[in-house]
């Protein structure tokens, strides 16, 4: 198991057939050209971003989060979240308060599958934080598949950066944080959407463009939590 991925992760690891989002198996009729997975930010696209929050009071799903988590599990798509959390390095909240909020959220909309996150600042050189593609693979291996059968969804450019450099393909759903140009850069390589439910229907209408070339998405991106 990931040094940093919530203990639930250890019970994620399952046959490619067998593959999980919570209790559901990924089923027959599920459409060939959707991914076997969605793997999701936290802060900002399936809760309201508190900057550096530890504290699972504060938690508040986004708009639409429990209809569309509701949907990937009806359709038997396999889900995880993976999280910049730099917060730790800062030292304004702690690995266990991020455990914590990790386990609100989940027991708000969830089950949401693993839980990785990155605890490191944006200089220290490590493999997990976005936009380095480590948790993707982290995720993808927790859950039994390809990363080429993973999307991403997130608000920013870290985002669509690490999908790009796992070979996964990514979807943005912008909020007020989100640049004009990371709005563009998805335009011209991966995919936007106005808010996650809408993001989530056409990674299951299976008409998500194909991966582009992303060029530079996310390698100079601001410092993402």
């Amino acid at each position: 198991m990931p040094v940093h991925a919530s203990p639930r992760a250890a019970r994620a690891l399952l046959h490619p057939r067998e593959i999980r989002s919570g209790g559901r198996a990924v089923t027959d009729d599920v459409r060939r050209d959707c991914p076997l997975a969605v793997l999701l930010d936290r802060d900002g696209t399936l809760c309201i971003d508190v900057p550096y929050n530890g504290d699972p009071s504060r938690v508040v799903p986004m708009p639409g989060a429990l209809s569309a988590l509701e949907a990937l599990r009806h359709a038997g798509v396999a889900t995880a979240v993976v999280s910049n959390q730099s917060g730790i390095a800062r030292g304004l909240h702690t690995a266990a308060q991020t455990e914590a909020v990790n386990a609100q959220l989940d027991a708000l909309i969830g089950p949401l599958g693993p839980f990785f996150y990155c605890p490191h600042l944006a200089d220290a050189g490590c493999r997990c934080r976005k936009p380095r593609p480590g948790m993707v693979h982290d995720a993808a291996a927790a859950l039994g598949v390809d990363t080429a059968d993973c999307v991403v969804i997130g608000h920013n450019a870290a985002d669509l950066g690490a999908a790009a450099a796992a070979g996964a393909r990514a979807v943005l759903v912008p909020t007020e944080m989100t640049r004009p140009e990371e709005i563009d850069e998805a335009r011209r390589t991966a995919a936007v959407a106005p808010d996650l439910l809408t993001a989530v229907s056409l990674i299951l209408s299976g008409a998500l463009p194909v991966r582009r070339d992303a060029g530079t998405a996310g390698t100079a991106g601001r410092d993402a939590a």
